[in-house]
């Protein structure tokens, strides 16, 4: 090898080995401004509410502002949309779900966002099922009372739900499909809208998210009957899971994640992944979750794209026996 030439790879090497120290300073430096943390749905909500807290604490960690965006609206779809065409570099963020990543291109011909490929996944964060609550008129106490109703009833009692294809919409259809019963399904365009109705007496019950429920139930407004986690919430100690109710299938529920735009450098993933597992098992954290009636969870970025992929066949199912088709 000639002079020339061995003074030319040792510039390379030399150049090659200046500009990942660029990088690895760059992202050990991270972060550097404010985080933009997107909350794909309208304020006061549960991705709202969990969005906040998390961005409260991710604030505190890092030392620099974690900013909630909410950008609501088309099932989640728009937020998603913005973070998917935001730069990979980790100063945006998004509390995606379950229902954007796996039920939504069941859901949607066309969606503004690829589930699979437009996004660096971090973790799990959050996972919770809903709560079936009655308008106290309703002369029930128990799922077999509300059954037994049912069948008295056939056709003429309502439940609402923050849309087609919601994880309340999807619950509904599982319970009238397994107990052998005719309900009626008033979509609304959120499920917190829904809740207002079913106060006011406009539906008899519904699957409602635990975050605005439980507030409903502890006040009277709504009498809940049963929660459809494999366990007891500690938000509703009192109430049954619907296993203890007498219903052995599993029903279908739901969870939150964090994911950043495709391409974002793994380690900003792992530092925010580090973090978010900090953040979970915090006592004050798992305190106000357990009061919001949700779970803590953390994850892998690995293991969050597992849930992702296992899950959309399971959905499928329900949202074919739901008779849900993409528009």
């Amino acid at each position: 090898m000639s002079a020339v030439r061995s003074i030319g790879w040792v510039v390379m090497a030399v150049f090659s080995g200046a500009l990942t120290s660029v990088s690895v300073v760059a992202q050990d430096a991270y972060p550097s401004k404010p985080i933009r943390l997107i909350a794909p749905f309208p304020p006061g909500g549960t991705t709202d509410v969990m969005c906040r807290l998390i961005a409260q604490k991710l604030s505190m960690a890092f030392g620099q502002q974690v900013i909630v965006d909410n950008r609501g609206g088309a099932a989640g779809s728009i937020g998603h949309q913005v973070a998917a065409k935001s730069p990979g570099d980790g100063y945006t963020l998004v509390l995606t779900t379950k229902g954007a990543l796996v039920v939504n291109p069941f859901l949607y011909k066309k969606l503004p966002y690829d589930p699979m490929n437009d996004f660096a996944l971090v973790s799990v964060v959050i996972s919770a099922g809903p709560v079936l609550v009655v308008h106290p008129s309703v002369p029930v106490r128990t799922v077999k009372e509300l059954i037994a109703l049912a069948k008295a009833r056939p056709g003429q009692l309502n439940y609402g739900s923050g849309g087609i294809g919601t994880t309340a919409h999807i619950v509904g259809e599982f319970l009238q499909t397994i107990a052998g019963v005719k309900f009626v399904h008033v979509p609304y365009k959120g499920g917190a809208q829904a809740l207002v109705d079913l106060v006011g007496g406009q539906t008899d019950f519904q699957f409602g998210d635990m975050v605005p429920s439980v507030p409903l139930v502890r006040s009277g407004k709504l009498r809940a009957v049963a929660v459809t986690t494999a366990r007891r919430s500690n938000a509703l100690p009192d109430v049954p899971t619907m296993t203890e109710a007498g219903i052995k299938e599993e029903f279908p529920t739901q969870w939150w994640g964090i994911a950043a735009p495709k391409g974002t450098p793994r380690p900003i993933v792992d530092r925010v992944n580090a973090e978010l597992g900090k953040i979970v098992k915090a006592p004050d954290v798992v305190e106000r979750f357990e009061s919001l009636g949700v779970f803590g969870e953390h994850t892998t970025p690995e293991r969050m794209l597992e849930i992702v992929k296992a899950e959309g066949p399971v959905m499928a199912k329900l949202l074919k026996a739901a008779g849900v088709e993409a528009n």
